[in-house]
């Protein structure tokens, strides 16, 4: 009689199905007309966003969402460090110093930036749409200092 071969079961390694990475959510249509002139957003521009994210979660304890794409292919990485604020860490640019910038809630976007540039501040960024009812806009104050508007057009 012969015998039957036994083959031995061995583990097969299987990959983990891949997640798909979550968008945020859109902000909601009408912010909180209480946080007007709060820093609500600070965003971080990094030579290495990763180890500040590291850094940030180790140190300070801040959350992280899911990040989102830019169009330069990098990614936006969104924290809280509270339920009323938070921001995001992207990538310092060729022309641009590793730096913090402050986004202040405004009723009005186009509003702000049109009353700093009459008050003496430089154009950093026009006001531009991000989300659905959010827009942004930056300058330079006197002194050099970098201000980010937030809130509706």
């Amino acid at each position: 009689m012969a015998k039957k071969k036994v083959r031995s079961k061995k583990p097969v390694a299987r990959k983990a199905p891949a997640r798909k990475k979550k968008t945020p959510s859109s902000p909601p249509s009408q912010p909180n007309t209480m946080l007007n002139g709060w820093i609500t957003h600070t965003e971080f521009a990094s030579t290495d966003p990763d180890a500040t994210q590291v850094w940030l979660e180790k140190v300070l304890g801040w959350k992280f969402r899911p990040s989102f794409p830019m169009p330069d292919g990098s990614q936006y990485l969104l924290f809280m460090y509270s339920d009323k604020g938070g921001g995001g860490i992207r990538v310092a640019g060729s022309n641009d110093d590793a730096c913090t910038v402050p986004y202040v809630q405004v009723k009005s976007v186009r509003a702000a930036f049109d009353k700093a540039i009459r008050a003496g501040a430089d154009e950093m960024i026009a006001p531009d749409a991000i989300m659905d009812d959010l827009w942004i806009a930056c300058v330079r104050a006197p002194g050099g200092i970098a201000i980010g508007f937030a809130g509706p057009k």
